[in-house]
């Protein structure tokens, strides 16, 4: 099951949401959704990162503080 977190953030025209996975060893993944547009011209893209994070909270803090880093330049 895929977690959202309740806070996403915007930054210009894009929209930043962190992602957390669990996985089968119990750890937890992180990713992050950049979303731009509206409707029909809306775009998104999802950045999956490699660490795993025994709690989930550290997975949403690396998620979000990592999503800036992927917006296009």
């Amino acid at each position: 099951m895929i977690h959202t977190h309740p806070h996403t953030i915007s930054l210009g025209r894009y929209r930043v949401s962190p992602l957390t996975r669990q996985t089968d060893e119990g750890r937890y993944t992180a990713s992050v959704s950049i979303r731009s547009g509206r409707g029909a011209a809306s775009h998104d893209r999802v950045f999956r990162f490699m660490p795993t994070f025994a709690t989930r909270e550290d997975a949403l803090d690396y998620a979000l503080a990592q999503g800036p880093h992927c917006l296009p330049a």
